[in-house]
């Protein structure tokens, strides 16, 4: 198996679902605008994405070494090629819904196929840290593309313009497609189990483990935060900023080129300190960011503004919390992922995947609940709960990883 090749694969098939995926709070924008719908509706796109990925890791995630982590990763690709051209000819709500369930289904596989591949190509924790810091680091990037290149095909006077952004999305996971195609992969995986039911049952009694238990109410909790924020970030923008619609889907990449700041940072971070010491420093700055960055942002004139070199210092601080609350998934992820056998890689990918898109679904549900009664300029204030929480949860997990880690090297 050739890593370097392999790993530059990754790389590139997350960057291209990044763009599709984190598309989600552009496109509850619009649907807001070209659809006619409101806020509540709006974020349902958020649960077909979401659902899908984690029904679709449950399903696969056991099983997914017997079909091939290459074959599967291509199919997927080949899905969301086709959801690309759906969401261009049907130009509906009901069509974008069926869109992002494309997506998230293809997602659901990728990201299982993804996460188990980092522990074939990597031989220590630190090692595993920092790819898996580096690879969500370059997500973050996809993302941060993907808030300028739909302003690109928006045309105010031209609602249906925006549509034409998913040729350039089809032909980007084309190209992805036959990159992947031509890496060398090794065709044989270890199975959790000996049989399809054996793989299936080492997955759902992985549940059972304190470390597992733990961590998933991390993870939940994490992209409950991440996900609310970032979903509604460009309403935020429009509403509470009253910035112009194109500036305030721009500004959103300044969250997403944070984080992937702050994951690269992380990278190399976590081959000199503990994943516990960053990750507690990290979330700190976090609450910090949410106590006393946010009103001052809230509270800013913002009169005049145009262009993205109108806006005032204050408007990019804000979505600067993402060097903060960047280093956190990843991290969580490589701990409880180093602390098992590589051969439950697979499934417990499955579940990582599973209860993140819960916490990403609720979170953006919450976020648009709070949106709609509290008013936009208080919604992100009740982050600080999770977060509470979250911070609380590391250190049982910090204690149980090293008990696992310990077991695994007896």
């Amino acid at each position: 198996m050739n890593h370097k090749a392999i790993k530059l694969s990754l790389y590139i098939n997350y960057f291209v679902f990044a763009i599709l995926l984190n598309s989600v709070g552009i496109v509850i924008l619009k649907s807001q605008k070209v659809f006619g719908v409101d806020e509540v509706e709006a974020s349902t796109l958020e649960g077909f994405k979401d659902i899908s990925i984690m029904v679709t890791s449950f399903l696969i995630a056991s099983f997914l070494p017997r079909i091939g982590y290459k074959k599967g990763m291509l199919t997927a690709l080949g899905v969301v090629t086709i959801a690309c051209l759906v969401m261009y000819f049907g130009n509906s709500f009901l069509t974008t819904k069926l869109h992002f369930l494309m997506v998230g289904i293809s997602f659901g596989v990728i990201k299982v196929a993804v996460y188990s591949v980092i522990g074939l190509v990597t031989n220590s924790q630190k090692e595993h840290n920092s790819f898996m810091s580096n690879i969500e680091g370059v997500f973050m990037f996809g993302i941060a593309l993907a808030y300028f290149l739909f302003p690109a095909f928006n045309v105010p006077d031209q609602p249906n313009a925006w549509l034409n952004v998913y040729w350039v999305l089809a032909g980007l996971t084309s190209v992805a497609f036959v990159l992947l195609w031509r890496a060398r992969f090794e065709h044989s995986y270890e199975a959790p189990g000996n049989s399809l039911s054996a793989d299936f049952m080492e997955m759902i009694s992985l549940i059972a483990k304190g470390l597992v238990l733990v961590f998933v109410g991390a993870a939940f909790l994490f992209v409950m935060v991440e996900q609310g924020i970032m979903t509604w970030l460009p309403t935020f923008n429009e509403k509470v900023m009253q910035l112009p619609e194109n500036v305030a889907i721009m500004m959103a990449s300044i969250l997403a080129i944070s984080l992937g700041i702050g994951r690269l940072l992380a990278g190399q971070l976590s081959r000199l300190f503990s994943w516990h010491v960053v990750l507690v420093v990290s979330i700190l700055g976090a609450m910090a960011m949410v106590l006393f960055v946010l009103p001052e942002a809230v509270n800013a004139n913002m009169d005049g503004v145009e262009t993205l070199a109108d806006v005032p210092l204050i408007g990019y601080a804000f979505p600067l919390v993402g060097l903060f609350i960047a280093p956190i998934y990843p991290l969580l992820n490589s701990a409880v992922l180093s602390a098992l056998p590589k051969k439950l890689h697979s499934p417990m990918s499955g579940l990582i995947i599973i209860f993140s898109a819960l916490g990403g679904t609720i979170g953006s549900r919450i976020v648009g609940y709070l949106f709609k009664t509290l008013g936009a300029e208080k919604a992100f204030t009740y982050t600080l709960i999770p977060m509470v929480v979250l911070l609380t949860a590391l250190f049982m997990l910090k204690r149980l990883t090293a008990r696992e880690l310990a077991n695994k090297k007896s």
